[in-house]
């Protein structure tokens, strides 16, 4: 079964990653880079976004596309990134994340 779990960033975790020192921040993405080596054999695709201020959106209103620089809803968290992963079932998917090493949310969901 494939899930798609979201990496969500909050404001204080993008400060703290800020925050941290050049070797720090290495360190940090090197175990981001150990996560997704040990668990290459599940994820199918995965990728990193842009930062949140590069986001375009577009509602429908009454039929008609409203385009909006900035994401969806103000707010004080993100999506980052995503990973696709082919697993058994939700319990696995559970396993894989709570083994994520960056961003403190992690929202799990099965794909079509």
């Amino acid at each position: 079964m494939k899930y798609v779990l979201m990496f969500v960033e909050t404001e204080e975790f993008a400060k703290e990653l800020e925050a941290m020192g050049e070797l720090e921040r290495a360190a940090a993405y090197e175990a981001v880079g150990r996560w997704f080596a040990a668990h290459a054999d599940k994820i199918t695709h995965h990728t990193h976004l842009h930062p949140v201020r590069t986001a375009t959106t577009m509602r429908l209103d009454q039929g008609e596309p409203v385009v909006t620089d900035g994401p969806f809803v103000e707010g004080k968290e993100v999506v980052s990134g995503f990973a696709e992963v082919e697993v058994a079932d939700l319990d696995e998917a559970l396993e894989v994340a709570r083994t994520w090493p960056a961003c403190p949310v992690v929202e799990i969901r099965p794909a079509w």
